[in-house]
């Protein structure tokens, strides 16, 4: 990577929380390979689209949705200090599709 693009993605907050979503789902789940994280810009936020595998869809979101919270929780605390507002989408990727794109 070239200076450039590294002073570029230190100054951009989406590439610093794609970056910190990606490491923690990645932690997570048994198949750290099919994780991904998007950032989408919305408004005066940005939305990030965590995609797993199916298999690994309920490791990601917890028990009655504590890890999912908990996500939110670490994404919440780090989007004060960047002072730009996040937002955590989940979704399974289903081969080469994830599931937003077959429910529409």
């Amino acid at each position: 990577m070239t200076q450039a693009m590294e002073d570029v993605a230190r100054k951009d907050p989406a590439c610093k929380m794609e970056k910190l979503i990606s490491e923690l789902a990645r932690c997570l789940v048994d198949s750290p390979e099919t994780v991904s994280v998007e950032a989408v810009p919305d408004g005066d936020g940005t939305i990030l689209r965590l995609k797993v595998a199916p298999s690994d869809l309920g490791k990601v979101i917890g028990r009655q949705g504590r890890t999912a919270r908990s996500l939110r929780t670490i994404l919440s605390a780090a989007s004060m200090k960047l002072k730009h507002r996040f937002s955590l989408d989940i979704s399974e990727e289903l081969q080469g599709t994830n599931l937003d794109e077959r429910i529409e």
